[in-house]
């Protein structure tokens, strides 16, 4: 995605981005470069029932990744 797609201040970037573009190029390695840098996460995480959502409105079987972005939720959640 261009920088200008990246750079979205909307939700999900959803006026720029597919959710799994957004997952791919912006909320995974957000996640990693917090982790990496020990800094603090941020304190809700619910991108799980957004997984969801977009996966079924596009009949996308996405079990084992709405799994694992729900682990994630509940580890920061529970942070």
């Amino acid at each position: 995605p261009s920088p200008q797609a990246l750079a979205s201040v909307e939700p999900f970037a959803i006026d720029q981005l597919s959710f799994s573009q957004w997952l791919q190029f912006v909320f995974i390695p957000r996640l990693q470069l917090s982790c990496d840098n020990r800094t603090e996460l941020p304190e809700s995480c619910n991108v799980a029932p957004m997984a969801e959502e977009f996966y079924r409105i596009n009949l996308i079987d996405a079990e084992a990744v709405i799994n694992q972005l729900a682990s994630i939720d509940h580890l920061i959640m529970s942070a």
